[in-house]
């Protein structure tokens, strides 16, 4: 007994040595694109940036966005919108033994009597657990501006959950084709507020 706590004490030693610690903080990836902070147009404010907060909501709602939460002392706005994934196929699906694939199963043995062959053909039909309708899977797409010293900072993630509700997929989506598209919309909403 005596030698068994002094062995055990070691193990824990040795595996502790083994951590390692990571070589640099976790990050978005991908990076975000270099088009997703660009200036306003307006020089360096010290007031608050109501007419920039403005213009951006304004794209996004006409985007189908809706409005999470707005902070005008911070100069952040952040939407969201949902959309149905028709057809959505989960790729995680068939590591666990739940797909959606028809299953083909059979088997064969030989004995003292004789021999036999057996197949079987199975398909699934219905919703999750307990049986009943599930959910659409659906796709969250959410979307963060700071407006701070005359410069918009974009951040955008795309979340897709199955139709039990389960997150499956998450990623940074601030991607140069949406940025790009946010800065050309973003100036024609300047443009059309600064001729009313």
């Amino acid at each position: 007994m005596k030698t068994i706590l002094p062995m055990s004490m070691m193990c824990v030693l040795i595996l502790t040595g083994c951590q390692t610690v990571p070589e640099r903080l976790p990050q978005a990836e991908p990076a975000p694109s270099a088009a997703c902070y660009f200036p306003t147009g307006q020089p360096d404010q010290t007031t608050l940036p109501l007419e920039e907060l403005t213009q951006g909501i304004e794209v996004l709602e006409a985007w189908n966005f809706e409005l999470d939460t707005t902070d005008t002392d911070l100069g952040l706005v952040t939407a969201s919108r949902q959309r149905d994934l028709i057809g959505y196929y989960d790729p995680y699906d068939n590591d666990f033994g739940y797909g959606r694939s028809m299953q083909v199963f059979g088997g064969f043995g030989l004995g003292r009597g004789g021999s036999g062959i057996g197949l079987g053909i199975g398909g699934g039909f219905g919703g999750g657990f307990g049986g009943g309708f599930s959910h659409q899977p659906v796709e969250v797409e959410r979307v963060s501006l700071l407006v701070r010293d005359g410069h918009i900072r974009i951040s955008r993630d795309i979340r897709r959950f199955d139709h039990l509700g389960d997150l499956r997929e998450s990623y940074s989506a601030s991607n140069d084709d949406f940025c790009q598209r946010f800065q050309t919309a973003f100036k024609q909403a300047a443009a059309t507020l600064g001729a009313l």
